[in-house]
Order: C-alpha cells, then sequence, then structure tokens
C-alpha cells in the first residue's frame, strides 16, 4: 500500500481486534465475534463492512436459518388450552349450543368461536345441528393440538424461547405452518424469525496491516473519546490515544426548509379547500365501534384480528358510546334496523364494540362525520392510522390516508370518478391510472384506484364507493353519501419521485434535501 502508516492509524478499533485476533484460516461469524471479542451484533457487522470495503474481508458462506419463538399468546395457551379444546369441553359438558351461547359460556370471543368452529367442523369434530346449534360429533380431538402443545412446551424452556427448524421432525414442522406468521408478534403460539449467518475469511494481505499494526504497538484499545467518567477518575491519563485525522472536512451546516412531505401534504389541503371541502379530524385512539361497527364492518370480521390493529393496554375499554348511534348500528348489525338490509344476523356485542384501539383507517372520520354533516356538505380529513403490516416499499405499519365524503341528492358514481382521477392524475401525477372493482363492508359499489409506478409498477391508490343505508341511515343521512380513503403516503410516492415510502420518512437530512416535489 501506497501508505501503510497512515492506513492503519485510520483503521477502527473494531477492525483492529478482528485483525490482530484471527488468521486466514478462521471463519468468523457474527456469533463468534459477539463471543470470543465482546463484540454487539451491530459492531460486528460494521467491522465485517468495512473491513469488506477495504478487501482485507471476503465472503465465504451464507446459511439461511428459521427460528420459531414463543409469542404471549402461545404462552396463554399453554398455560389455559386452545379455544377448540375449550369449546369441545363444554359442549361435551353442556350439550349442543348455538355460538354466542358457546363465547358466554367460554369467555371466548365471537371471532375466535366462529374460526374455531369453523375449523373443527372441517375435522368433521363439530357439527351445525338443524336447531343451527353447534354440537360434538364425538370424533377424536385432531393430533395437531397434542403437536402444538408439545411445541410451545419445548419452547418454553428453550434459549430464548426459540425453537431451529432445522431441529423439529417434519411433522413438527407441518405442524408450526398453522401455528406461525412472518407478521411480528401477533395472535398465533409462534412468530417466525428468519436469519443468516454469514462466514467470512481474512484476505492473505491482511498479514501486512496485521505486521504493521504490532510493530505499530497499535492494539485496537486506544481510547477514541474522553468521558466525565475518565476526567473523575484520572483513567485516561494511562491510556493511549486513537489518531484524528484534522484534515476530514466538516459536516455542512445549511439553513434549514420546509419538509418536502410537508409541503406535499400543505399541498393537498389547499387543492380539497379550494374546491369547497371542510376539514376534519379526530383522535388517534378510537373505539371499535366507530373504527368498525359504525362502518358496518360485522364484529367477527377478519380486519378485526390483532394481526391489523393495535389494542390499547390501559385503558382497554372506553366507557360508553354516544346514543342514539349505538341502539342503531346494533339494531342494523342483528337484523337490518330501518334501512331494508337483513344485516349480520348475530349478537351485536356491546361490551367488544367500546374496546380501544388505535385507528386502523381514515373512514373513522366519515363515520363521525356523517352524525353531524350538512347535506348537501363535502368533507376530507388527513389521518393517521396504525396497522400491523409488513413494512416494505409500498406499505407501512404507521401511514397517512386522505379521508373525505361527498353528501347530496344529486351525487352519483361519476362524480366519484371525478375524484379519484383528480387524486390520481392531478396530485399523484400518475399518467397511467386504471379502476377495478372492489370489497368494503360499507360501500356498495366499491371502487379500487390503481396507478402505475415508472419502477414499483401497479400499485392500489385507494378503497372508494358509495355509502350502504346501513352506515348512512344508522347516523341519521337519508342522502347518497360519496366515501374515499385515498393513501397519500402513496401518492407522494409518485408525486416527489421516490422509490420507497420509506425514503419519505428518511432521517438522513441530506437525501431529503435532494427530493423536490413535483408538484
Amino acid at each position: 500500500m501506497a501508505d501503510l502508516k497512515s492506513f492503519i492509524k485510520n483503521l477502527h478499533p473494531l477492525e483492529i481486534k478482528v485483525l490482530l485476533k484471527y488468521t486466514e484460516k478462521d471463519e468468523l461469524t457474527s456469533e463468534r465475534l459477539q463471543k470470543e471479542l465482546d463484540y454487539k451484533e451491530g459492531h460486528a457487522n460494521q467491522a465485517f463492512s468495512w473491513l469488506s470495503g477495504k478487501e482485507l474481508l471476503k465472503e465465504v458462506r451464507r446459511t439461511p436459518h428459521t427460528y420459531y419463538e414463543l409469542t404471549d399468546f402461545g404462552r396463554k395457551i399453554l398455560a389455559e388450552g386452545f379455544a377448540e379444546e375449550k369449546i369441545i369441553n363444554y359442549l361435551k359438558d353442556n350439550g349442543p349450543k348455538t355460538l354466542p351461547e358457546i363465547a358466554s359460556g367460554t369467555g371466548l370471543e365471537n371471532k375466535d368461536v366462529g374460526s374455531a368452529f369453523g375449523g373443527l367442523s372441517k375435522d368433521g369434530v363439530l357439527a351445525m345441528n338443524a336447531e343451527k346449534k353447534a354440537e360434538y360429533t364425538g370424533a377424536a380431538i385432531p393430533a395437531r393440538f397434542a403437536v402444538a402443545r408439545e411445541l410451545m412446551a419445548m419452547a418454553s424452556k428453550a434459549e430464548n424461547n426459540q425453537l431451529d427448524a432445522s431441529n423439529l421432525s417434519k411433522e413438527q414442522n407441518e405442524a408450526m405452518a398453522g401455528l406461525t406468521k412472518k407478521r411480528g408478534i401477533s395472535e398465533t403460539p409462534f412468530k417466525t424469525i428468519e436469519r443468516e449467518t454469514v462466514g467470512y475469511k481474512l484476505c492473505e494481505k491482511f498479514k501486512e496491516i496485521a505486521q504493521a499494526l504490532k510493530e505499530a504497538g497499535i492494539t485496537g484499545k486506544e481510547i477514541g473519546e474522553i468521558t466525565p467518567q475518565m476526567l473523575a477518575s484520572g483513567e485516561w491519563k494511562k491510556g493511549t490515544f486513537r489518531g484524528y485525522n484534522i484534515a476530514v472536512p466538516p459536516a455542512r451546516i445549511i439553513p434549514g426548509r420546509t419538509n418536502p412531505y410537508v409541503q406535499f401534504l400543505e399541498s393537498v389541503k389547499d387543492k380539497l379547500c379550494s374546491l369547497g371541502f371542510q376539514e376534519f379530524d379526530g383522535p388517534l385512539v378510537e373505539t371499535e365501534f366507530w373504527n368498525g361497527d359504525a362502518l358496518f364492518m360485522p364484529q367477527f370480521h377478519a380486519a378485526r384480528d390483532i394481526h391489523d390493529v393495535y389494542r390499547l393496554k390501559n385503558p382497554t375499554h372506553a366507557k360508553s358510546i354516544e346514543e342514539p348511534f349505538l341502539s342503531n348500528v346494533a339494531a342494523v348489525h342483528r337484523n337490518g334496523g330501518n334501512t331494508g338490509s337483513r344485516g349480520w344476523n348475530y349478537d351485536f356485542d356491546n361490551e367488544f364494540t367500546r374496546r380501544l384501539i388505535m385507528r386502523s383507517q381514515g373512514t373513522v372520520l366519515s363515520a363521525h362525520q356523517l352524525a353531524k354533516a350538512e347535506i348537501p356538505g363535502k368533507y376530507f380529513g388527513i389521518a393517521r392510522c396504525f396497522r400491523y403490516d409488513k413494512v416494505d416499499a409500498t406499505h407501512l405499519s404507521d401511514f397517512y390516508q386522505t379521508e373525505g365524503i361527498i353528501l347530496g341528492d344529486d351525487v352519483n358514481l361519476r362524480n366519484l370518478l371525478g375524484m379519484l382521477e383528480m387524486f390520481a392524475v392531478e396530485i399523484a401525477g400518475a399518467t397511467e391510472v386504471k379502476y377495478v372493482p372492489g370489497y368494503f363492508p360499507f360501500t356498495e359499489p366499491s371502487i379500487e384506484v390503481h396507478i402505475k409506478h415508472p419502477k414499483l409498477g401497479w400499485f392500489e391508490l385507494g378503497g372508494s364507493g358509495i355509502f350502504r343505508p346501513e352506515v348512512t341511515k344508522a347516523m341519521g343521512i337519508d342522502v347518497p353519501v360519496l366515501a374515499w380513503g385515498i393513501g397519500i403516503d402513496r401518492m407522494a410516492l409518485m408525486a416527489l419521485g421516490l422509490n420507497d415510502l420509506r425514503e419519505l420518512f428518511c432521517e438522513d437530512v441530506e437525501r431529503v434535501r435532494l427530493r423536490k416535489a413535483k408538484f
């Protein structure tokens, strides 16, 4: 190397310790450095990255691993048993019962009873008799429950409560497929964790660097930062110090400017206000009533699962729900109320409807506004929403929607399509747009608008439709209501020329400065 002395002075202690500790015959992994050098995982990976960049280290293998970690829900099942087992035992002792009676008798939620009954029906263990009551058929309980309990017991005793998939039998891995999901800590007994073990070896030329380090007396234990504790104890006097490169230019300090995404949000507000819309808003914490029940979503709907919403730990429930909306909505769910609908035909749960959650969709603001809207009227809001979702280029677990409604005797589907085109073309800047039929419990007809991103391809921008009478009449509205919920983050993705939603919230100020709004 041209200047070996300068090169070794600029090595980081994390690199130096690796170069002095190991030879080209040693295979290095993050786990090994954590154990032998007392590195944290991040330190080990940083050392590998720096050494690889200097061509002193090369990757020699990459081995994938799958682990199954026991969740709190799994521990609860291990202690109390599966919902399916509770239901079977209850029916054995009490004879045929309706699903709501089972929920009441076992302390389970309606949705859990419905889900468990569906699975046990397929297994032939439970059946619905002529009186629409579930009954136990006498069939043997499927073996998968015993296997699942064995796996949970194994995990409860394992290190970090994790099981290595490679150590499980074929039968156990097959059973695990129905016990786990990859979407974080969800209401399943296990969560799946996928990792890779990457092996590295030092390159031949590292020897010259290691020798130079030894001759210079550099050990990697040099002091790089003086702390108040060092000054107080005098420890700094006993050590040696790392070299500093005074030629490194300081960070640029540039006057601030408005964040491009904030500018974009303001532009959307200005656009809608110029069209005569009034803005509405609401709390981040909502009840199941306004988040779903008021929107004619049945209480056993899949979206009510903990996989999709965040529940509050304390307090868990609101004290009450406003009347007459609670009674109106409950009647609509039971038998359709005064809407001409047959409803969902189940016993509305007044306890469940008070449960507090983080708002999962912007449409909750529209439900609130219906109760106090003027006719005719146009309203919109920009709502921050929360869902358990896998984060990627087009999905976030904490995201924004622009939500709106238009009420009036003369509004129709053509008006709605015009609004969707404005969002897709004028605001998002898309050149290719398509509208496809959709399904939402609260609108009929329902339409999804899709746009084409130059790199990400087609993705859904949002959903829309005309509110069903089951939604509007319960709130005292008897005219057509157009409604939409558009992912404003996704519109910004297109408008700002980004390829990943995560860039909207990037902590790198320099990258943010380079983004210039295209509106």
